[in-house]
C-alpha cells in the first residue's frame, strides 16, 4: 500500500510539473511578438510592390518585363531572398491608395517625395533625385516663366508630385496659377497629347521627358519648375517598419557601391541625345526603307542570335539603312563595311544589302567574342559595339586608360569616359594603338542604344494609332 501511494503522489507530482511547464511554454508564446512584415514576407518568399508601366519605371523590353525600377526592386528582392509579383493599379491615386491601405508591401514608381504623401505613407531613403519641367508643344508659343500659363493650359496628373507642386506655387506668390487634374490618365498620356496638338501644356519630369521625347518629338521644354524633388520607394504607415528599414539598408548599399550609378546609366545615360530632326527622320524612315530590308535583318539575326533590331539600330546608325552609302574613308554599304573587314567576312558586295547585314552581323560577333569572358550584359554588349565602331584595339586602349585611373575597364560607364581621352596627345601616346577619335564611339553606341529601344518599342507594345500618328507626322 505504501508504495501504491508513493507511485500516486510521484504520478500527482509530475502531472503538475507538466501543467507547469505548459502553462509557462503558453505564457512565452503568448508574451511572443508576432513576426515582423518582414519576417513574414521572407516566409512566404513573395513582395508584393506597387508600380506603374512607364518608360521610366517597368516596360515590356526586348526580352521581358524591364525598366529602372524592374531592375532595381529584382535587386533588393534578391538580397531579400524572395520573389516578386508587380501589381499595376489602375491609376497614380490608386497605387497610393493600395499602399496607404497595406494592400501591397511598398510601391516603387518614380514617386516623389512629397508633404501630402508623408502624411499618408512612409517613405525610403531617396535614391535619386528629378527636375520638374514645363513641356509645351513644339512650333507654339513657349512659356517662359509660370506666371505665363493661362486659364485652361496647363494638365497635370491628379495626386501627382507635380500637382502638389503646384498647389505650393499657387500658394506662395502665384495666386491665378490654375490647371486641370487628370484622375484617369498617366504622364506618359499627357506628354502624348501635347505632342498631337490636344493639350497645351503638361508638367513632368526631366527623365520622363527624355524618354518620351524620342517618340513624342514635338515636346519640347519650356523651363525647369523647381528644384529637384527626392524619389523614393513607399510603404504603408504602420508601427512596423521592418520592410522600411530593410530597404534603406539596401539602397545605402547600392549608393556606396556602384549599382544605382549602373542602373541610372544602363536606362537613362543615352537618353536626350536625339533632336527633332533626329526623330522625325528615323521614324520616317522605318516607314519608307525598313520593311524592305526587315527580312535581311531578320535572317541575319537566325544565323548569329542576335536580335534583328539591334542589327537594325547599327545599321541605321551606320547608313540610315541605305544601301548606296559611302564614306570618304571607303567603308560602305547597309552596315558600312570596310574592304579589309568584307574580305575577313567573306563579303564579295559590300553594297548588296543583303550581304552587308549578314557580314555585318558576323563581324559583331568576332568583335563580341574578344571580349573578357567575365564581362556580363549590358556592359558585353555596350562594349562590342564601341569595338565594332573604333576597332577592338583602340576599345582596350581605353579599358587601359580606365583602369589606370582607378576604375572598372569591364563597365561601360567608365570606358566611356576615357575613350575621349584617345583624341588628346598627352594620352594617347601612352597606349599601344595611339590616336583616335574617342567621342566617335561614344555617340555611336548612345544612338544605337536609343534606336534600339525605339524599334523594341515600335515593335511590340506601340499601338496601331500612334505608329499611324509617327508616320503621318514623319513627311
Amino acid at each position: 500500500m505504501r508504495a501504491v501511494r508513493t507511485q500516486h503522489r510521484v504520478a500527482i507530482a509530475l502531472a503538475g510539473a507538466l501543467i507547469a511547464a505548459g502553462a509557462v511554454a503558453l505564457f512565452m508564446l503568448l508574451r511572443q511578438p508576432p513576426p515582423s512584415t518582414l519576417e513574414r514576407i521572407r516566409a512566404s518568399g513573395l513582395l508584393v510592390v506597387a508600380t506603374r508601366i512607364a518608360p521610366t519605371t517597368y516596360f515590356a523590353g526586348a526580352d521581358g518585363p524591364d525598366g529602372f525600377t524592374h531592375a532595381l526592386v529584382e535587386a533588393f528582392a534578391q538580397e531579400l531572398g524572395v520573389r516578386v509579383r508587380f501589381e499595376f493599379p489602375p491609376t497614380l491615386d490608386a497605387l497610393l491608395d493600395d499602399v496607404a491601405g497595406a494592400r501591397v508591401h511598398m510601391a516603387a514608381a518614380g514617386l516623389g517625395v512629397t508633404d501630402a504623401r508623408r502624411r499618408r505613407m512612409r517613405f525610403s531613403q531617396p535614391f535619386a533625385d528629378v527636375e520638374e519641367q514645363l513641356v509645351y508643344r513644339r512650333g507654339t508659343s513657349r512659356p517662359k516663366q509660370i506666371d505665363d500659363v493661362g486659364p485652361g493650359e496647363l494638365h497635370v496628373v491628379a495626386g501627382s508630385s507635380q500637382e502638389e507642386l503646384l498647389q505650393q506655387l499657387r500658394a506662395n506668390g502665384h495666386p491665378n496659377l490654375s490647371w486641370t487634374p487628370h484622375a484617369d490618365t498617366d504622364t506618359q498620356s499627357l506628354l502624348a497629347a501635347v505632342d498631337r496638338g490636344e493639350l497645351r501644356l503638361t508638367l513632368a519630369d526631366a527623365n520622363s521627358v527624355d524618354l518620351n521625347r524620342r517618340i513624342y518629338r514635338h515636346v519640347a521644354v519650356a523651363f525647369a519648375l523647381a528644384d529637384s524633388k527626392p524619389i523614393a520607394w513607399a510603404f504603408p504607415r504602420s508601427g512596423d517598419d521592418s520592410l522600411r528599414r530593410a530597404a534603406d539598408c539596401f539602397l545605402r548599399s547600392a549608393q556606396r557601391g556602384d549599382l544605382l550609378q549602373r542602373l541610372q546609366a544602363r536606362y537613362f545615360g543615352h537618353t536626350g541625345r536625339l533632336n527633332f530632326v533626329d526623330s522625325r527622320d528615323f521614324w520616317r524612315d522605318v516607314r519608307d526603307r525598313l520593311p524592305a530590308l526587315r527580312s535581311l535583318f531578320e535572317r541575319a539575326a537566325e544565323i548569329t542570335g542576335i536580335d534583328w533590331r539591334l542589327l537594325a539600330a547599327i545599321g541605321y546608325q551606320e547608313s540610315h539603312w541605305r544601301s548606296d552609302a559611302v564614306s570618304p574613308t571607303g567603308v560602305r554599304g547597309i552596315m558600312m563595311l570596310t574592304q579589309a573587314t568584307a574580305q575577313q567576312m567573306d563579303i564579295d558586295d559590300r553594297d548588296d544589302p543583303e550581304q552587308s547585314i549578314i557580314g555585318g552581323a558576323r563581324y559583331l560577333r568576332v568583335v563580341e567574342e574578344k571580349i573578357p569572358e567575365r564581362i556580363a550584359e549590358p556592359n558585353r554588349l555596350w562594349l562590342t559595339l564601341a569595338g565594332y565602331n573604333i576597332g577592338f584595339g583602340h576599345l582596350e586602349d581605353a579599358r587601359v586608360l580606365t583602369e589606370r585611373g582607378g576604375a572598372n575597364p569591364d563597365l561601360w560607364m567608365e570606358v566611356k569616359q576615357r575613350l575621349p581621352m584617345l583624341a588628346r596627345k598627352p594620352h594617347y601616346e601612352t597606349v599601344k594603338h595611339g590616336f583616335a577619335r574617342g567621342q566617335e564611339p561614344v555617340d555611336y553606341v548612345d544612338n544605337i542604344r536609343n534606336y534600339y529601344d525605339m524599334l523594341v518599342w515600335f515593335t511590340g507594345t506601340a499601338d496601331e494609332a500612334t505608329r499611324a500618328y509617327l508616320f503621318a507626322e514623319s513627311n
